[in-house]
């Protein structure tokens, strides 16, 4: 058995779910580190909260359509700008809410279209989301937390450990100032949580911000269009389920047994394979959606033909695609990518067995936006 490199211990005994309560507390605090008290979030208002404020106010409720149609279609980054709301409106709106409470610290542009942006929250915190063009296709990878709890020890975005839970606004704040990096003709296509942080342990505030993308009154893409990306957490995957809402669901599996798995993911060692995959099954079963396994290829680790052979007889019976992710390199991490040779023989053994099989494009690595480059301190790096 290849042993892995060894490193310095995540922070994976922070859980997100331990930090959850911070998550709504932050659209009341400033961009100057949270200490002063400012203005509510208005993407963090339900459309009920924005009917009763309006109400309140002497305002109809159509008004709460007018400002979704400007902040989600009109790209509206101002109240003043909302040009069919009465002036009257348009000023108390701006009295008690921003539009957008984060900052964008750093903008990398990649030579493939690839945008990433570094987003420096309103407490302080950082996240990164990125834009990703491919033909007429214009997806988004978006995150869910600040940092991340599992501890995948290949990833970037968990090496300072979870600090919160980012909040329904946070994350649509990150899928609006990527949609208006698009032309005025371009619109968003594709929604992917794959971000930093686990989607699933932050189960509430991703579901309440995709409630606004698939809206027709908000985003309008449709659930079919949006993946959700997990490590797998079958409680939380059974949630999802009872959402009846058919998301693509992303398994990130990485190894094709317990032993190996446990050491690339440290959080299996308190699920194991078997009940994310039965999870995984069950969501299937509601959603009929067809599952993603993710399987990011180390070399010398998780590449081998015995891997790829398991592998197989793991999926045998599903309906999967097996997406492939030769590994992007992580600046001081110690993994590598896997030879060509070693990545055309794990491919064909598992095209061989039947398996639907995706290598995925390398896309933002010079920028650091490719899969598991995300990361919240950059220790004042801005590539």
């Amino acid at each position: 058995m290849t042993s892995l490199p060894v490193l310095p211990s995540n922070q994976t005994s922070e859980h997100s779910d331990q930090n959850s309560e911070h998550s709504d507390q932050t659209a009341e605090h400033g961009n100057e580190g949270g200490a002063q008290p400012r203005k509510a979030h208005l993407l963090n208002l339900p459309d009920d909260a924005l009917k009763d404020w309006l109400s309140e106010r002497g305002y109809p409720a159509f008004r709460a359509k007018q400002i979704r149609r400007w902040l989600y279609s009109g790209r509206a980054e101002s109240f003043d700008s909302m040009s069919d709301l009465p002036a009257k409106l348009r000023a108390e709106l701006a009295e008690s809410f921003d539009i957008f409470q984060a900052s964008e610290a750093h903008v990398s542009t990649s030579r493939d279209g690839t945008e990433k942006i570094l987003v420096r929250l309103a407490d302080g915190g950082e996240v990164e989301c990125v834009l990703l063009r491919d033909g007429d296709r214009r997806s988004i990878c978006v995150s869910s937390q600040v940092g991340c709890a599992m501890g995948c020890v290949f990833c970037a975005s968990g090496l300072d450990g979870v600090d919160r839970n980012l909040t329904r606004g946070e994350i649509l704040e990150q899928m609006l100032r990527l949609q208006h990096r698009l032309p005025a003709d371009e619109r968003l296509s594709h929604i992917v949580m794959m971000g930093m942080g686990e989607p699933l342990a932050n189960l509430p505030g991703v579901l309440a911000a995709l409630d606004v993308a698939r809206n027709p009154d908000g985003l309008g893409i449709s659930p079919r269009r949006i993946t959700i990306s997990t490590v797998g957490l079958p409680p939380a995957i059974d949630k999802l389920a009872a959402s009846k809402i058919p998301y693509n669901l992303a398994v990130s599996l990485h190894a094709p047994n317990d032993e190996l798995r446990s050491r690339l993911v440290p959080v299996n060692q308190k699920i194991g394979i078997e009940p994310v995959l039965s999870a995984a099954d069950r969501y299937f079963q509601s959603s009929g959606r067809r599952l993603t396994f993710e399987y990011v290829l180390l070399g010398g680790i998780n590449d081998s033909e015995s891997c790829a052979h398991e592998l197989t007889r793991v999926l045998r019976g599903r309906t999967v695609m097996m997406n492939v992710i030769p590994y992007n390199p992580v600046e001081g991490l110690p993994y590598k990518t896997p030879s060509k040779e070693s990545i055309s023989r794990f491919k064909q053994i598992l095209e061989s067995s039947g398996v639907n099989v995706m290598f995925r494009q390398r896309k933002g690595d010079e920028i650091d936006a490719a899969c598991g480059q995300l990361r919240r301190n950059r220790g004042g790096k801005t590539k």
